[in-house]
C-alpha cells in the first residue's frame, strides 16, 4: 500500500513567503492547503498550482479559521505541518502616535491568528503523534526596531509562544520552531520603505540604503531561503530541531534606521 502524501497547511500562502513555501512542498509531493484573504491572489495561485487547495478566509476571525479546518479535514482527514505565515507590517510611527485600532489590528492578525490556527491544528497533530509547527516571526522578534512597535511586539510574542509550545508538544513528537527573516525582498518591504520615507520626508532610495546596511551581506532576504528552511524543519532531517528561533537575515547587525 502506497504511503499517503503528507499534508501542510500554510496561512497567507498565495503570495510572497507563503507562496514560496507552498510551492516547495508541492514540488516534493505534499498535499498543500493554503488560505488567504485575497480571492484574486488565491485564484492566481491555484492556476499556477492546480494540485493545491485553498480557503478564502480572514485568519483574524476564529469562526472563519474554524471553517477552514472543517474544509481541510474534509479534503485530507489529517495534518502533518502547520505553517503560521499570516502577518501584517502594522503602523510605522512613534509609539505615542500609534492608534488603538492599528495596534489591535496588528496583534489580531499576527498573534490571534496564530493562536486560532494552532489551537485547531494541535488535535490533528496529536492524533498522528508527529508533525511540525513552523511560525514565521521576524528578526524584529529578536531585537527592537524604532517606530515599528506593534509589529515588534507581535513578533517577539511569536517566539515566546514557539518556545512554550515546543515544551508542551515535544512529548507528542511534535516539533515547533520559529523562522525569523530579515527584510524580505518584495512588495511588502517596498511598502514599509515607502511609508518610512514619507514619514521622514526623504526618498525611498535613502531609506532602502539604510535598511540594506542593517545586515552584513548588504542585501534583502530571498523568500526561497525561508521556504528551504521551512521544508527542512518539516522533514525527517529537521525533526530533532525544536524550540528554536532561526534567523535568515544575512546576519543583522542591528535594526537601526537613523538617517545619520
Amino acid at each position: 500500500m502506497k504511503d499517503r502524501n503528507k499534508v501542510a497547511l500554510i496561512t497567507a500562502g498565495a503570495t510572497g513567503i507563503g507562496q514560496a513555501i507552498a510551492e516547495l512542498f508541492l514540488a516534493n509531493q505534499w498535499n498543500v492547503h493554503i488560505c488567504d484573504i485575497n480571492q484574486d491572489y488565491i485564484d492566481k495561485f491555484l492556476i499556477a498550482n492546480p494540485n493545491a487547495s485553498a480557503s478564502h478566509i480572514d485568519v483574524g476571525s476564529f469562526d472563519q479559521v474554524e471553517h477552514m479546518f472543517h474544509e481541510l479535514e474534509g479534503l485530507y482527514q489529517n495534518l502533518d505541518v502547520l505553517i503560521n505565515n499570516a502577518g501584517i507590517a502594522g503602523a510605522t510611527d512613534e509609539f505615542e502616535n500609534i492608534s488603538n485600532e492599528s495596534w489591535n489590528k496588528t496583534l489580531n492578525i499576527n498573534i490571534n491568528s496564530l493562536f486560532y490556527c494552532t489551537k485547531l491544528a494541535i488535535p490533528l497533530l496529536k492524533k498522528l503523534q508527529s508533525g511540525s509547527i513552523i511560525n514565521i516571526s521576524s528578526i524584529a522578534g529578536l531585537m527592537g526596531c524604532p517606530d515599528r512597535s506593534p509589529y515588534v511586539a507581535s513578533k517577539w510574542a511569536i517566539i515566546g509562544l514557539t518556545k512554550t509550545l515546543a515544551m508542551e508538544l515535544g512529548p507528542f513528537n511534535i516539533n515547533v520552531n520559529a523562522i525569523c527573516p530579515g527584510s524580505v525582498d518584495g512588495d511588502r518591504i517596498e511598502r514599509v520603505i515607502s511609508a518610512d520615507a514619507k514619514k521622514r520626508g526623504v526618498s525611498p532610495e535613502t531609506i532602502k540604503e539604510i535598511y540594506l546596511r542593517q545586515n552584513s551581506l548588504r542585501k534583502f532576504t530571498n523568500a526561497n531561503d525561508i521556504s528551504t528552511m521551512a521544508y527542512h524543519l518539516a522533514s525527517k532531517a529537521g525533526h530533532g530541531i525544536s524550540g528554536q528561533a532561526i534567523a535568515i537575515d544575512g546576519n543583522t547587525e542591528g535594526l537601526f534606521n537613523w538617517l545619520s
